[in-house]
This record gives C-alpha cells, structure tokens and sequence, in this order.
C-alpha cells in the first residue's frame, strides 16, 4: 500500500508544497517512506506562442509489504530525467505468471524495457492490461511524452483527480487534498492518458487532452464482466446437477471453489514480512488480521489463511461494534440482572464472531488465535467522525459515512484481545494488532449469490431472473465503493486484501452455472444449508465450521 500524488501544472513551480494535512495523510498510508520526483518540460504543441513549461510533481509514500527491502517510490526510469512511476497496488501476477520479489520495481523494469516492434503506446498499454492485482498509478513516459493514470478494472485502489479552474494545474491523489472539494474519483473502466505534447499553454481543455484505453485491447464479447472474463448464462439446470450431492464427490465444484480459494490467499497471506519494531508485539509474531463479523465469508477466510500461514505467527480477527444512545438507552431499562454483560457483547456482529472465534480454535487448535473487539463509544465516533468525512471525499451519504467509519476503526485494530473464546472481561487493557496486511470477504456476496435480491429475483423469474441478477452484481464491482474504501482503512498504515476479487477466482465463480453457487431452487429444510453462497457454505461445512457455514448475512455499517 502506498500514498501517490502528481499535480501537473503551467505556471507553477517544479516542486509545490504538498500542505501539511495532505502530506500527512500520505504518510499515514506509507509510513516507510516519502519520496518526489520533479520534471520540467517544454510545450511543444503547435500554436502555443507562449511556449509555457510543463512542471511535473510526482510524490510516493511506501508501505512496504513486498520483497526483501523498502522500494523507494517514485521509480524512476534508467535516465536522470526520464520516466517517473508513482505505483499503488499489489501486481499478484503478469501475464498469469505470479510476480517475485517487490512488484513495483518489476513493474518500471518491464516499462522501462521497449520492444522495438511495438508502438510504444502498445507497449505500455500491454503490460498494465496483463497486471493481474489491485493497483491504482500515475506513470510519465518520458519517450512520448505521456502521462498515464488509473485504476484495476475492479476498482480496488483509491485515485482521485482535480483540475483548477483556471486550466493552470492538474493533480492526481490517493486522498483528497485542501480544501477536499472539487475531487473526483478516477473510474475504474480503462487506462487513461494525457497527451502533453498536445498542451497549448493551459490544461483548461482537460478533456480534449484525455484519451481512455479499453482494458481489453478488442471488442469484448456480449458476456463479458468486469473486463475478466464471460459471465456463463446458462439458465437450464440439468436435471441431477446438484452442487449439494456433487459436493461429497471427488473433482467436485466445491474442490475447484477450495483450490481457487487456496491460490488467492496464498498470494496474499504468504511471505508478509515482519512489521516493523515500533508496531510488532513484543510477545507475537502477528502480521495478518480477519476484517472479522463471524460470519460465512470472514470466517471461511480465515480458515484457509490457518493451512498457509506459518503456524508460528498468530492470526488475529478483528470485530467492530459500536455504541447506540438510542440502544444503549433501552438495554439500561432491562432489570439489571439481564444486564451483566457489556452492551458490545450485545450487539449482532459480536455474537456472531464469538461463536466463529470458538469454532475456529476447535477447528485449528495448533494455531494462535486472537479475537480483538473493537469498542467504539458514541462519543469517539463524533470525534474521528470528521477525519473520517474528509477521507471518504468525495463520497458523501450517510451510507458512505456509515460503511467507512466501521471499516475505519477495524483498520485501526485497536481493542481487548481474547484468546478463549468463552471469556469476557469487563476491564481488559486496550492492545493494537501489529498485522499490517488486512483480509476481507468483500466480493463473495456478488460472486456466489449472498444478497436477499438474489433470492428475490429467483422467485420473480427463475434462473433466467438469477443470472441476470448475479451478471449485473458482478458487472458492478468495478464502480462499488472501493476506493472510498481504501481511503478509510489505508489510513492506519494497513494494506487491505481481497481474497475473493482475485481475477482468477472470478473468472472461476462467473464461469459456474448460477445453480451450481446458489440454488435457490433447493429449499433449505431439503438440504440444511440455506441457499445463498450454498457452494461457499459446502465449502465451510467439509471445513470443520458447521456453524458457519449455517450463518445468515448481515449488512455492514455503524
């Protein structure tokens, strides 16, 4: 995870001050490392009389989660005053092949290299579209005079952009700068690039100077999702396709679910380094942790981490609730003896995560578990409620508000540490986990069919009604809220993972039927297993995690 900003202006200088809150808020997101790289070019395009120069401001913080050292951003290119990368992202793989070593020097290598029989256009534009990862850069190519900038076609990473209005700069953020209005989020549907060969003095004809790159170099086909792969459509269920019976049988879909599941983690929960002296335990080596409700998705994850990780390193789960006034008011009426627990203990999340927690440890006794809970009371929330408000930008709703805030204080990670699952102590003192790399279950929902909807659209016209549903779910991840996100939990100095919006992984769960991940055609009592995410939920259940797997959705907020 890493801060990036550029500003590209025409009557600035080559190294603007960034101001102390945006600089800061950079280095939260980075804490190992700030770095700048400026450049100053001469316009050149025709009829430009006042031959104004191009002044370009590139700005990296590091958090440095890959290879064996700290990469110090910005890259640069082989030339003192040549091509500048500002990279925040996570390149799990280029061209399928997974990616060794720390990925944003690979990537300004394989840039930094022409092929002389492609345009150097092509070039460029190929090695973004074979990333397979989260990613969000800003990159100047110093051969045609070109900046580059974007988002993953899922969407994972923040970038934000904001134009003067006087046409006299540009600039690029991961958060947004002072004052935070006038942001706007990068969308997620292509590369973009700014000809600045084409500059006449001014950037106030923004958009005559942009040129959007599909991520696919062709026409896709009509099924096509999300820029990864085709969406199966298929609305007739065989008759005997029952994932529930296929489920026990070897070379099972629920097999491919596992080891698709396998591969992605492994790539996100293997070879984490240590975090630094000043955030590790003194008394644990901890350097993953659950974004933890208890339920299917989180839990399931956690799971699977256990088969990877180290079993001397310590898995933590993280579970957030909040105080209510309003809750909190009608659980004081209750007579006193039905109040011996804290009111967090109370809440929905917290149940739920407990009874995970317990299942987990019986499911994987050789492995260090720790539960932290996070309790945030009411007046904490109002006092980081404005941090969190300038985050988010230019997100605004009170549902944006909502989602992020619980997101925010999960990153944090900051509560009582239980390693028994049966045990609550009303005094325990706060700890904070040292895990700098963050696990969530985000995606599952769209992928496997988890939301009330999906349901809802079965029961109004049968599979034909689901596949349209799921394709529409899927086709949306790339415009979800992701980089709002990003925003609110990279603040901590924490890099959060995916697990499930793995390319591959979704390339596998649109590749499946829609009966074959949640067969709504199969009532819960005829199976025990409800079914929304029923491939995840086998899945579960031959796990060791039968309670799991039996747990119902809820929504995510504060």
């Amino acid at each position: 995870m890493c801060g990036i900003h550029a500003v590209i202006s025409v009557n600035g200088t080559a190294s603007p001050d960034l101001g102390g809150a945006l600089k800061q808020s950079l280095q939260n997101r980075g804490p190992d490392h700030l770095g700048q790289a400026c450049r100053t070019l001469q316009a050149t395009a025709a009829g430009n009389t006042e031959s104004q120069a191009l002044h370009l401001t590139f700005t990296s913080t590091v958090l440095a989660l890959r290879g064996d050292h700290i990469a110090q951003q910005p890259l640069l290119g082989p030339s003192a005053d040549g091509s500048v990368l500002c990279w925040n992202g996570e390149a799990w793989r280029f061209d399928g092949q997974p990616v060794s070593g720390n990925d944003g020097e690979a990537l300004c290598s394989r840039l930094s290299q022409p092929h002389p029989d492609t345009p150097r256009q092509d070039h460029v534009l190929g090695i973004f579209r074979s990333i397979q990862g989260p990613f969000a850069v800003v990159y100047y190519d110093d051969i045609d005079r070109r900046v580059y900038y974007g988002r993953d076609r899922l969407g994972r990473r923040s970038l934000l952009v904001h134009r003067a209005d006087d046409g006299s700069a540009i600039s690029f953020s991961s958060v947004a700068g002072q004052p935070v209005t006038g942001w706007t989020e990068v969308p997620a549907d292509g590369l973009y690039s700014l000809n600045l060969d084409a500059c006449t003095g001014t950037l106030v004809d923004y958009t005559r100077l942009v040129e959007r790159h599909m991520w696919l170099d062709e026409e896709p086909e009509m099924n096509m999702v999300s820029n990864v792969g085709l969406f199966n459509a298929t609305a007739e269920k065989p008759d005997g396709n029952d994932c529930q019976l296929q489920a026990q049988e070897e070379g099972s879909i629920v097999d491919d679910l596992e080891s698709q599941l396998m591969s992605s983690l492994k790539l996100r929960v293997v070879d984490v380094p240590e975090p630094p002296r000043a955030h590790a335990a003194a008394d644990r080596d901890v350097r993953v942790a659950i974004l933890f409700s208890g339920g299917l998705d989180c839990t399931v994850l956690a799971r699977l981490a256990h088969e990877l990780v180290p079993t001397s390193q310590g898995l933590d789960l993280i579970n957030v609730a909040f105080e209510n006034p309003r809750l909190v008011a009608q659980y004081l009426k209750q007579p006193e003896e039905a109040r011996k627990m804290d009111f967090y203990e109370t809440c929905p999340d917290r149940i739920t995560a407990r009874k995970a927690f317990a299942e987990l440890k019986q499911s994987c006794p050789g492995r260090s578990w720790r539960l932290i809970t996070v309790n945030i009371p009411f007046e904490e929330t109002m006092a980081h409620k404005p941090t969190v408000v300038s985050l988010i930008h230019p997100h605004d709703t009170e549902m944006d508000l909502s989602i992020a805030i619980a997101l925010y204080f999960a990153a944090r990670g900051t509560g009582h540490a239980y390693t028994a699952s049966h045990v609550w102590q009303p005094s325990m003192p706060l700890t904070t986990t040292p895990a700098r790399v963050l696990l969530s279950g985000l995606g599952a929902d769209e992928l496997f069919g988890g939301y009330a909807r999906h349901d809802i659209a079965y029961k109004r016209a049968g599979y034909e009604g689901l596949v349209e549903e799921l394709r529409l779910d899927v086709g949306r991840i790339g415009q979800r809220n992701l980089g709002r996100d990003d925003r609110a939990m990279s603040h901590w100095g924490k890099e959060v993972r995916f697990p499930f919006l793995d390319e591959e992984l979704v390339r596998f769960a649109i590749g499946l039927p829609v009966w074959a991940k949640c067969d709504f055609g199969i009532a819960e009592h005829e199976t025990g297993i409800e079914p929304a995410k029923r491939i995840l939920r086998l899945l579960a259940d031959r796990k060791g995690l039968p309670i799991a797997a039996r747990e119902k959705k809820r929504a995510v907020s504060s």
